[in-house]
C-alpha cells in the first residue's frame, strides 16, 4: 500500500513539474501576453469591467426615480374639458407621499441581502448577479403603465425591484472570493463598485434630458433596455470561478490560485459559522461603517435633485446635471483609492488593518466636516463644491470597509456583505421619510437639519470602525479543502490541498510576474 502511495506521489510531482516548466516556456515565447494594456487577455479584468457596467446599471435603475419624481410632480400646462388652461402637476403627491415612493425600493432591497449572499455562495455569484439586474430591468419597463394605474402599484413595483437588486452587492463578493488575487482585492472591488457612481453620474443628467425631451416615461424605457442588454452579455461571458472559465490562460489561473489560496469550487460544501460571525467585533465595525456611508449617500442620492430645486430654485433639466457632479468625483476617487490601498499593501508601508482604518476613518471625518460646510453654503457654487468633496472622499472609505469582508473571511465574504448591506439598507428606508417629515416648507434651515444628521452619523462610523476594525483572517473562518488533480489543458487546473502543489514545487517562479 505504501508503495502505491509513493508511486502516486511521484506521478503528482512529475505532473506538477511538467505543468510549471510548460508555463515558463509559454511566458518566454509570449512575453507580450502579460502587457498591461491587453486587459482582455486577463479574464479577471474582463470580469471587473463587466461588473463595473453591472453596477452602472444597478444605480441607473435605482436613481432614475429620484429625477423622474421631480418631473412627475412639477406643474405642467393642462387643458381642461371646458377649454380652460391651467398649470397642475401630473401626480399631485405630498412631500410625505414622495418620501414613501422614493423609499419603497429599499423595503424590498432590505429583505434579500442575506439570502442573496447565501444563495451566491451556493449556486455562484455570477448567476445571482445576472438574475438580480435582469429582473430589475424588466420591471423598470413596466413602471410607467403601473404608475398611471395607481400610486399603490408604483410603490409595489419599486418594492419588487428592490427585492431583486438586493442580491447584487452580496453576490459580487462571492465572485471576488473566487476571482480576485489577495493583492488586487481593493483595486478590483473598488473598480467594480465605482460603476455605481458612474451610473449615478450618467443617469442623473440623462434622466433630466429624457424627462425634458421624451417625457418622464422615457427614463424607465431607456434604462430598462440597457439593463437587459448587459444581463445577456454577463450571462454568456462570466463564469463562477476561474477554474470554470475555458478562456483563461494557465498562467493567470495559477497566479490567482496561488495568491487567493485553495477554495472549494462547489459552493454547496461551504458552511458558515453564524454565531461566531454575528458576535465578531470586526464584522460589526464593517456593518457600522457601511451603515454610515450609506446614510449620507442615500440621503443625497434620493433628495439632492429636490434639494437643488427647493433651495436654489433649479429646474428639472438643471438639477440632474448639478446633482451628478459629486458622484463623478467619487467614481474618480474610487479608482485612485483602490490602487493606492493595494500599493501601500504591496510596499508594506502599513499593515492591512491600518490601511483599512486610515482610508475609512479619514474619509468619514472629512465627510463630516464638508457636509456641515455644505449645510451653511449660501451659493450654489459653494454648496456643490462642498458636497462634491464630501461625496468624493467617500471613495477612500470604500477601499476600507467594502473589501474588509474579503480580508477577514474570504469563504464567507458574500454572506458577510449580505449582513452588512442589510443593516446599511436601513438608511434608504429611514432617511427619505425622515427628510420628508423635516422639510415641510422647503426652507434652507430645514434642509440644514438633514445635513447635520448625516454628518453626525459619519462621525459615529469613524469612531466605531477605528476602534474595532481588523483586516486579519478571523479564527472562526471555515476553510473547505478540495482535493484536485492537475489538468494540463489549462482550462481547469485546480490547486491541491494535499500532497504537492504547484507553488511548493515551483520555487523559481517569480510571484512579482502577474499574468
Amino acid at each position: 500500500m505504501n508503495e502505491d502511495n509513493t508511486v502516486a506521489d511521484d506521478m503528482k510531482r512529475q505532473a506538477a513539474m511538467f505543468y510549471n516548466s510548460t508555463e515558463r516556456e509559454k511566458t518566454k515565447e509570449h512575453p507580450t501576453s502579460s502587457s498591461s494594456w491587453c486587459f482582455w487577455h486577463r479574464r479577471r479584468f474582463v470580469v471587473a469591467l463587466l461588473a463595473f457596467f453591472g453596477f452602472f446599471n444597478v444605480y441607473a435603475l435605482r436613481a432614475n426615480l429620484s429625477v423622474a419624481v421631480v418631473a412627475m410632480t412639477e406643474p405642467v400646462e393642462t387643458k381642461l374639458e371646458n377649454g380652460t388652461v391651467i398649470f397642475a402637476p401630473e401626480f399631485d403627491w405630498s412631500s410625505q407621499t414622495k418620501g414613501l415612493i422614493l423609499s419603497s425600493f429599499f423595503y424590498g432591497y432590505l429583505v434579500t441581502q442575506l439570502p442573496g449572499g447565501w444563495l451566491a455562495s451556493k449556486i455562484g455569484g455570477n448567476r445571482v448577479f445576472a438574475i438580480g439586474i435582469g429582473a430589475t430591468s424588466l420591471l423598470t419597463l413596466l413602471t410607467p403603465p403601473l404608475a398611471y394605474t395607481s400610486t399603490g402599484l408604483l410603490i409595489a413595483v419599486r418594492v419588487v425591484e428592490g427585492l431583486f437588486e438586493g442580491v447584487t452587492y452580496p453576490c459580487i463578493h462571492a465572485v471576488w472570493s473566487r476571482w480576485a488575487p489577495s493583492e488586487e482585492r481593493a483595486r478590483l472591488a473598488t473598480f467594480a463598485f465605482s460603476g455605481s457612481y458612474a451610473g449615478t453620474v450618467v443617469s442623473l443628467p440623462v434622466c433630466s434630458m429624457l424627462a425634458h425631451y421624451t417625457g418622464w416615461p422615457g427614463i424607465f424605457y431607456v434604462f430598462g433596455i440597457m439593463g437587459l442588454v448587459w444581463t445577456t452579455i454577463w450571462w454568456l461571458v462570466v463564469k463562477e470561478s476561474p477554474e470554470k472559465d475555458p478562456h483563461i490562460t494557465p498562467a493567470e489561473l495559477k497566479y490567482i490560485q496561488d495568491s487567493r489560496g485553495t477554495q472549494a469550487v462547489e459552493g454547496s460544501r461551504i458552511r458558515h459559522p453564524w454565531r461566531a460571525m454575528l458576535t465578531s467585533a470586526p464584522v460589526w465595525a464593517i456593518v457600522m461603517a457601511h451603515f454610515s456611508e450609506n446614510w449620507g449617500f442615500y440621503t443625497l442620492l434620493t433628495f439632492l435633485p429636490t434639494f437643488m430645486q427647493d433651495v436654489f430654485k433649479f429646474e428639472t433639466s438643471q438639477t440632474g446635471w448639478l446633482s451628478a457632479v459629486p458622484y463623478l468625483a467619487m467614481a474618480i476617487v474610487l479608482q485612485v483609492a483602490g490602487h493606492m490601498a493595494d500599493w501601500l499593501l504591496r510596499r508594506r508601508v502599513l499593515s492591512r488593518t491600518n490601511i483599512r482604518k486610515l482610508f475609512n476613518c479619514g474619509a468619514f471625518i472629512s465627510q463630516t466636516i464638508f457636509m456641515v460646510a455644505a449645510a451653511y453654503a449660501t451659493t450654489v457654487t459653494g454648496c456643490v463644491v462642498f458636497l462634491t468633496i464630501a461625496v468624493g472622499l467617500g471613495g477612500f472609505a470604500w477601499s476600507g470597509f467594502s473589501v474588509n469582508h474579503l480580508d477577514i473571511a474570504p469563504p464567507h465574504a458574500s454572506v458577510l456583505m449580505g449582513v452588512s448591506n442589510t443593516i446599511a439598507t436601513l438608511p434608504g428606508i429611514i432617511s427619505p421619510p425622515l427628510a420628508g417629515a423635516i422639510v415641510t416648507d422647503k426652507s434652507a434651515e430645514q434642509w440644514r437639519i438633514v445635513f447635520f444628521i448625516s454628518s453626525a452619523i459619519y462621525l459615529l462610523g469613524a469612531i466605531v470602525y477605528g476602534i474595532f476594525c481588523s483586516a486579519e483572517k478571523q479564527h472562526w473562518v471555515i476553510e473547505v479543502d478540495s482535493d484536485a488533480s492537475f489538468d494540463t489543458d489549462g482550462a481547469s487546473v485546480a490547486t491541491m490541498t494535499h500532497g504537492y502543489d504547484n507553488k511548493a514545487l515551483d520555487q523559481t517562479e517569480e510571484m512579482s510576474h502577474r499574468p
